[in-house]
């Protein structure tokens, strides 16, 4: 097949009417050395911008508890498999929580996530999740989503009648691989969760990690499962050498690499948010603001576990590169109420978040 310019141009029609690149061509747009990566993120832009304009959503994670998790998933520090050095805590009282919200209000995100460490929520700790829900949205005018792990209907529609905007919980890798990276809770675990979501009527966040040995075939395979599952958010991780997890070593991610799946997800989900999540920094590189090309959203004040980048360095790239950002408040704005004094981190070392960056509302 000639890769000519009508040839990323289809890319383009394909991902703007909706319809599905056919299985060849995303193994070709994923594993074909002639493919222009400049090309590429052209065309993926198209699409992005047709459905989201230049506006990057801003997310900001809350790890309402952190580690002393029952689960073993080989890619977490905060599962019993891994011996990272974390700050480990059973969760956080509902008044650093809400202010917690509204730091992230104050900092332009348009969604507060709150992340739950285990496997699943008992029912009164549904109940407690509920409470802080509704709390928050009587307070702040800001999106929240929960990642509270393994759910069944009755606690997601308790949350969803408290005003929860979206449910996370990530599928992470594909169905034949996902006994090989955790073994206690399997694929369909997480599956189920998602489509109790879709039969509750709330929001679907899910995504991937990549760089756990998967195959593009594989890649490709995820991607449609979440476009079948009508997923809302699509956050695309990449997976990070933590020392202590079992899957220490990423395989396979160069930044055009990582560039490519991220357009692989717009084209299969024009319409989705899709999020350059964990390993952004470490694996893009100097090429991370190409990021925003396919993707529309990204998180500031690090991730789940580790740090990255600064609020002003964020800032400053999406100005940069000419984007927007979805809050009531303009990048710009915001950007002259952060402070210069922060020296840059090194994201060629990612670095685990200090008991400091975990609970903010103390400082």
């Amino acid at each position: 097949m000639v890769m000519d310019k009508q040839w990323y141009q289809s890319l383009v029609e394909i991902g703007m009417g909706g319809e599905l690149l056919r299985q060849d061509i995303c193994l070709q747009l994923l594993t074909d050395s002639r493919v222009e990566l400049l090309f590429l993120l052209d065309a993926a832009y198209q699409v992005r911008r047709h459905f989201h304009g230049r506006e990057v959503t801003v997310h900001i994670i809350n790890n309402v508890s952190n580690g002393l998790c029952s689960e073993d998933c080989n890619y977490c520090p905060q599962s019993t498999s891994s011996s990272a050095e974390i700050v480990a805590y059973s969760e956080k009282t509902e008044q650093e929580i809400i202010a917690e919200a509204e730091q992230a209000y104050a900092a332009g995100a348009h969604r507060y996530c709150m992340v739950y460490a285990g496997r699943r929520p008992g029912k009164q700790k549904a109940a407690r999740i509920a409470k802080l829900v509704r709390a928050i949205k009587a307070l702040y005018p800001i999106e929240v989503c929960v990642s509270a792990g393994i759910m069944d209907n009755d606690s997601i529609r308790l949350l969803k009648e408290a005003g929860l905007d979206r449910l996370n919980h990530n599928l992470n890798t594909s169905a034949s691989r996902y006994d090989t990276i955790c073994s206690t809770h399997s694929f369909a675990d997480r599956l189920n969760t998602l489509k109790a979501a879709r039969q509750e009527g709330l929001e679907v966040c899910s995504g991937i990690i990549a760089g756990m040995g998967e195959t593009a075939a594989e890649l490709i395979e995820l991607a449609l499962m979440l476009r079948d599952l009508g997923a809302k958010s699509i956050p695309i991780n990449f997976l990070l050498p933590i020392a202590g997890n079992r899957l220490e070593n990423p395989q396979n991610l160069s930044p055009g690499y990582c560039l490519k799946i991220l357009c692989l997800f717009r084209f299969l989900n024009p319409q989705a948010e899709i999020r350059a999540a964990a390993g952004r920094e470490y694996h893009l590189r100097s090429m991370e603001v190409l990021s925003l090309y396919p993707a529309n959203s990204l998180f500031m004040d690090g991730y789940l576990n580790t740090r990255g980048k600064s609020r002003k360095e964020t800032l400053q790239m999406i100005i940069d590169a000419g984007f927007t950002i979805k809050s009531d408040k303009t990048a710009e704005e915001l950007l002259l109420h952060e402070s210069s004094d922060k020296e840059a981190d090194d994201y060629t070392i990612p670095g685990l978040k200090s008991d400091a960056d975990l609970h903010p509302a103390r400082n």
